[in-house]
C-alpha cells in the first residue's frame, strides 16, 4: 500500500478515491523509487541556480512570493530532467495544469501524477505521496501551520525526496533549504494589442542554507519562443 502502517493516521481524513488513487500510483512507482541516487537532474539552463547543480534528494525549495508571475513554470521545469530520466513525479494542490505548455518544458506527462484538489486532506496527502514519488511540487490551496509544514519538510528528508513548494497566497512558514524568488517576469510578442504572446523574460534569485547563502541572480526566458526554458543573457536585453 502507499499509506503504509504508520502512516493512516496521516491519511484518516482523505476520502476513499484519493486512498485509491495514491495506493494504485505507490504500486506505479514501487520499482523506480527503490532506486536512489543522491542528485535529481535537472536541465543544463538551471543547473546554476541550485548549489549542487541538481536537486539533492531530502530537500526542500520554496519558488516564489504571493504574486509572483512564472512561479509554477519554473517549478515544472525543475521537474522536467528528473522525469525524462525515469523519476516519477507529482502535482498536488494545482487545479488547472497547462498540459501542453508542462510537456514543451520538457516534462514526461507519462511520469506526473496529478492530485489537483486533494481538499481541506491536502497536507495528509501531500505526505503520503512523498511515500513513493522522487519530486513533488505543492501548491496549499490553505495557508499551512508551521508545524504541518514541518512534517511534510521533515517525511522530504526522511524518504529522500524532493519536496518543491509553490506557495502563493497561502505562504510556507517554516525555512526551505533553498528559496528561488522570481522577479521581473514580462512577456513579449504583442506589439501595440496586436500579435502573440513569444516568450516571457525573468530573473530568479536564489538563496538559501550554507553554500547557497549567498543570493545568486539568473535571467531566463521561460517560456522561451519554442516553449521551453533558455538563458536570457545581457544580448538579449533591449537596455544593454
Amino acid at each position: 500500500m502507499f499509506v503504509t502502517a504508520p502512516d493512516r493516521r496521516l491519511a484518516r481524513d482523505l476520502d476513499p478515491a484519493t486512498l485509491a488513487a495514491l495506493s494504485a500510483l505507490s504500486e506505479r512507482t514501487r520499482p523506480v523509487a527503490a532506486s536512489r541516487t543522491r542528485l535529481l537532474p535537472v536541465v543544463p539552463e538551471l543547473a546554476g541556480m541550485l548549489p549542487d547543480g541538481a536537486l539533492r534528494r531530502g530537500s526542500t525549495l520554496t519558488i516564489g512570493r504571493p504574486g509572483d508571475d512564472g512561479a509554477l513554470s519554473l517549478a515544472l521545469s525543475l521537474v522536467a530532467a528528473a522525469s525524462a530520466s525515469g523519476s516519477w513525479c507529482a502535482l498536488v494542490g494545482h487545479p488547472a495544469l497547462g498540459a501542453v505548455a508542462a510537456a514543451d518544458l520538457g516534462v514526461d506527462l507519462g511520469r506526473l501524477a496529478l492530485l489537483p484538489r486533494p481538499g481541506a486532506a491536502w497536507a495528509e496527502a501531500t505526505a503520503a505521496v512523498l511515500e513513493g514519488v522522487d519530486l513533488v511540487v505543492l501548491c496549499p490551496p490553505f495557508a499551512p501551520r508551521q508545524a504541518m509544514a514541518r512534517r511534510l519538510v521533515a517525511r522530504a528528508r526522511e524518504r529522500k525526496a524532493v519536496l518543491i513548494v509553490v506557495p502563493g497566497r497561502a505562504g510556507w512558514p517554516e525555512p526551505p533549504d533553498l528559496q528561488l524568488r522570481v522577479d521581473g517576469a514580462t512577456w513579449e510578442g504583442v506589439d501595440a494589442g496586436d500579435g502573440h504572446l513569444r516568450r516571457r523574460r525573468m530573473t530568479v534569485t536564489a538563496t538559501g542554507r550554507r553554500s547557497a547563502a549567498r543570493p545568486t541572480h539568473h535571467r531566463l526566458w521561460l517560456p522561451g519562443p519554442d516553449g521551453t526554458v533558455a538563458t536570457a543573457g545581457d544580448a538579449d536585453d533591449p537596455a544593454a
